[in-house]
């Protein structure tokens, strides 16, 4: 599986860090914008002819790309040349570089891993290369750089290896993997990053935690990251999943806690998967037109990269960077109405550097709702309610993440539900347990037509807020109220007659209203 399972003396005083660096716990660029990190790891060493993807990465909204690299102790060593055509192809693509050395993957239970002091070596090789890049470019030290035995010698290792680099005369900022194969559950790094972080001479050291399995609720995800905003560490989250093979991660939480707290996130990854975790892949077979369930959550969906990426400031030039909103998209015009969705076009906005989206937004008086993102001039909302009135508007933005004014509005009536248009299906919804804050769902789909349903999307919105934090037999996707579930592998096919039954997490308020309609496929559903 390409995922990552990755006595200090007083040092003399060092130059004042050059390019992207820590201040006051936050990562900023040399001209104290704010940076914050919204990246794609993409696995270059196994796939170096995998040229394109950054271009494509870029394309998608993307800001960062963290690149995997060999430091020779497991892969075969990727030379100088290859490092800086790779640097040259982020800056390119107006891309942050997040470069990191794979081979210490799970060091101490990982057969034939690098140490950091090893890794430290190989970034010494390519500082020639990397000198003068600060601006452009992050050195993550080592990958999951310890496994789960004899953790606690994670800390003075790192310590050791950053002082390496720092006396050899490097000044970019640092970035440095948590232990327990990047987790952390140990809270090893957690409990010592402020002594970690003060071993560093320029105090220019970023943390890394990956969040896969040990991090499937919302409560776990916002108490970790919660800390080093409190202490005024810097953190970004710097790989994680919708799924994995050791629990089913809360992206939703990582998502939204990583947006409310203005920390990075990198998820993981953007094709190349294997080893039974090929679901981890955002798009199939490094086509960026064929993006996977992942792909898209990550890409489109609520707090994702198209709603929160803000293109660094270096490439915009001058200290502010790109501060000129495009204009104003037309006015959209309605089609294909239904009573659950309807196709919205627009003539498209203008911009002194370049539209890169737009945002689909429900007017509610002075209320913006996103309740779609698209590429181009058009979108189909879902998930709406049968026989209800809407107002939609229309705004753009731009790489640097300038947004427009509001298009004019239009109003929309969806059409009366109720009965099974082309009907094959019916649902069965409950909360089998609930909690302050939460509760646990229960769906069951049962396909009632005389032929298999494969490959469905079961569609439905919630009234009071609630938000599903995790689901199995499906993966769901959230946008304000509305949810798009789409199957997993083992649900894709419901057969005549047949039924499949879904479950999820999710948190609520004090209200907990059931949803009202559901829809397979577009076709309204019957109530079990």
């Amino acid at each position: 599986m390409l995922l990552g399972l990755l006595a200090l003396t007083s040092a003399p005083a060092h130059a004042a860090p050059a390019g992207i660096r820590v201040t006051d716990g936050r990562v900023v660029e040399s001209n104290g914008n704010p940076f914050v990190m919204r990246g794609v790891n993409h696995a270059h060493t196994w796939y170096q002819s995998q040229t394109r993807s950054f271009a494509d990465i870029k394309a998608l909204g993307a800001n960062t790309v963290r690149v995997v690299l060999a430091s020779g102790q497991r892969w075969a060593a990727n030379s100088a040349q290859d490092v800086a055509s790779v640097v040259d192809r982020c800056k390119a693509n107006k891309l942050i570089c997040v470069l990191e050395v794979h081979d210490t993957t799970g060091y101490g239970e990982q057969s034939g891993a690098a140490t950091l002091d090893q890794a430290a070596d190989y970034w010494i090789g390519l500082k020639d290369v990397l000198a003068g890049q600060e601006d452009y470019v992050v050195v993550n030290i080592g990958n999951e750089p310890w496994g789960n035995a004899n953790h606690a010698g994670w800390t003075d290792a790192t310590k050791r290896a950053i002082v390496k680099l720092r006396d050899a005369g490097f000044r970019h900022a640092l970035m440095v993997d948590a232990p327990n194969w990047g987790q952390d559950w140990s809270n090893t790094m957690r409990d010592n990053a402020a002594s970690v972080f003060a071993a560093d001479p320029d105090r220019n050291t970023i943390f890394s935690v990956h969040m896969y399995g040990v991090y499937d609720t919302a409560a776990e995800v916002q108490s970790y990251l919660n800390h080093f905003v409190t202490n005024k560490l810097p953190l970004v989250v710097g790989e994680f999943g919708h799924d994995h093979s050791d629990g089913n991660p809360d992206e939703d939480a990582v998502m939204a806690t990583a947006r409310s707290l203005g920390i990075g996130y990198i998820g993981w990854s953007w094709s190349g998967n294997g080893g039974g975790v090929e679901y981890l892949d955002m798009v199939n077979n490094f086509d960026a037109a064929s993006l996977t369930t992942w792909g898209n959550r990550f890409f489109k969906g609520a707090d994702g990269i198209a709603q929160t990426s803000r293109e660094a400031t270096v490439y915009s030039g001058g200290t502010g960077g790109d501060t000129q909103a495009p204009t104003a998209p037309g006015a959209p015009k309605a089609s294909g109405v239904t009573s659950g969705s309807v196709t919205l076009t627009w003539t498209a906005s203008t911009d002194d550097v370049g539209v890169t989206g737009y945002e689909v937004v429900r007017v509610e008086g002075s209320t913006r709702t996103v309740v779609a993102t698209s590429a181009t001039t058009s979108a189909t909302v879902s998930g709406l309610s049968a026989n209800t009135a809407y107002t939609f508007a229309v705004r753009a933005r731009d790489a640097a993440g300038n947004r427009s004014a509001d298009s004019a509005t239009v109003q929309v009536t969806t059409q009366p539900g109720g009965g099974t248009p082309g009907g094959s299906c019916a649902v069965g919804y409950r909360a089998t347990n609930q909690w302050s804050g939460g509760f646990q769902g229960e769906i069951v789909l049962r396909n009632t037509g005389s032929a298999p349903v494969s490959n469905w999307k079961l569609e439905f919105a919630f009234a009071d807020g609630q938000r599903i934090s995790n689901m199995w037999g499906g993966t769901a996707a959230q946008s304000g109220g509305a949810v798009t579930v789409t199957p997993a592998s083992y649900t894709s096919t419901v057969p005549a007659g047949g039924s499949v039954t879904l479950g999820f997490l999710a948190t609520k308020g004090s209200a907990n209203t059931a949803p009202a309609r559901f829809t397979l496929d577009g076709a309204v559903c019957s109530a079990l």
